[in-house]
């Protein structure tokens, strides 16, 4: 197991004298996005909330159902969500446009995250938690799939990991569109995957299976959930606990915070946020070098010296 090194004592990370500060305690359960004319974004309590840059809070969207957030190349907000088991986007009109709800005539199970490449192509991961009775998705020998997705531009889904993972959460495309990082995180089966993968992505939006590599595992704590890539390629990655969560979540020592990876996959620090679950994280304010952190509901923030990779949008 990893033993954790404050990201303080790594000087590329964060701002000096940086350390976590609690600025919400809850509404914040998932799903961070920095909005250049809304602020900042979160999915909570069942709804995506709103908080402005000077910390006004509001609901933005009642009953949602969400958790991972994205803003489009045309700066409209893309929601998966799980509680009604699809991926919408919103319009600027307000109107909600279903982008997948199907798979082959079956439904998905729990739209999770999303990213999307340079072609404006979004990613989504499909995991199952809790009750798995309801899931319709099989493969040809019949077995249950977790599976991350595609939607083209024109609306077309397609599969893109079937098996290749255990249960797909967190993920992110790089900017050069050529790795595909997913977040493997069976946090509710004893020996379930807790590992955070990269594979090749090819030009025409699948993977390479055989490109898999092994970037870290968490072994018996909390596995990885959301994934952000700052300016310089680095990730950034919500994992860990601070208490165990018997009888599939075990430690024994503090673990949950953000894990820095550089771009090669090389463990660079970690940064602790003192509160359970870490779920996600996303680079916000006008010069996105605040690090925003989801963590039991509760909304944390942190200065960085590297701006967050810059949304791939134009806003109108």
């Amino acid at each position: 197991m990893f033993t954790p090194v404050f990201a303080q004592q790594d000087p590329g990370v964060l701002a000096r004298d940086a350390k976590p500060e609690l600025v919400r305690e809850q509404g914040a359960g998932e799903g961070p996005l920095w909005h250049p004319k809304l602020g900042l974004l979160t999915s909570g309590d069942g709804h995506i909330n709103r908080r402005t840059r000077e910390g006004v809070v509001s609901i933005y969207r009642r009953d949602a159902g969400s958790n991972g957030l994205l803003l489009d190349p045309q700066g409209r907000l893309v929601i998966c969500e799980f509680q009604n088991r699809r991926v919408t986007r919103l319009e600027d009109d307000g109107r909600l446009t279903v982008l997948a709800e199907r798979y082959e005539g079956k439904r998905f199970n729990q739209p999770n995250d999303l990213t999307i490449d340079s072609r404006g192509r979004i990613y989504f991961s499909d995991p199952c938690y809790g009750d798995r009775t309801a899931m319709e998705l099989v493969d040809s020998q019949g077995r249950e799939v977790e599976g991350v997705y595609r939607i083209d531009p024109d609306g077309s889904v397609t599969r893109i990991l079937t098996h290749e993972v255990d249960r797909p959460n967190g993920l992110v495309v790089t900017s050069d569109d050529r790795h595909l990082f997913v977040a493997d995180n069976n946090n509710n089966h004893a020996g379930g995957a807790r590992k955070l993968w990269r594979f090749d992505l090819r030009a025409d939006g699948t993977v390479d299976p055989a490109s898999r590599k092994l970037i870290h595992d968490w072994g018996t704590t909390r596995g990885p959930d959301g994934i952000k890539l700052d300016a310089e390629g680095r990730l950034f990655v919500a994992a860990g606990l601070n208490q165990p969560n018997p009888p599939h979540e075990l430690q024994n020592q503090p673990t949950a915070g953000v894990y820095v990876f550089s771009p090669e996959g090389r463990l660079l620090t970690w940064i602790p946020i003192p509160r359970d679950e870490c779920t996600n994280c996303a680079f916000g304010g006008d010069d996105l070098k605040t690090l925003y952190v989801t963590a039991g509901g509760s909304l944390w923030s942190i200065p960085v010296r590297v701006p967050g990779q810059p949304a791939r949008t134009y806003l109108k």
